[in-house]
């Protein structure tokens, strides 16, 4: 019995590790890890920066999918985010959610 609950528990955070892994994978499929770092500054903001400013935001997955696809300025001083019409809506929200889930 301890073995399936073991088993059980592994597969479990077998397949969350996995949902995080691929979200990472498209950090470096859209390229957002040229100007982003999870938790080091780069040329842009740090992302878990970024989830600790959107973190009691209910629109924050919406916002953050719309700058991610259109860009925009003045939110981290002088800093500019280039337009990334390139990126998916689902690839937006997907990356939205993840950047939030790092706080």
């Amino acid at each position: 019995m301890k073995s399936l609950i073991s088993l059980l528990v592994f597969i479990s955070l077998s397949c969350q590790i996995k949902i995080a892994y691929a979200d990472y994978e498209l950090l470096q499929k859209n390229n957002c890890l040229a100007c982003h770092y999870i938790d080091k500054r780069k040329y842009g903001p740090k992302l878990n920066e970024v989830a600790l400013k959107y973190a009691n935001d209910t629109n924050a997955k919406e916002k953050l999918a719309k700058k991610i696809k259109s860009g925009g300025s003045g939110v981290w001083g002088e800093d500019i985010m280039p337009p990334q019409p390139h990126v998916s809506n689902e690839d937006a929200i997907a990356l939205a959610k993840y950047i939030l889930s790092l706080k």
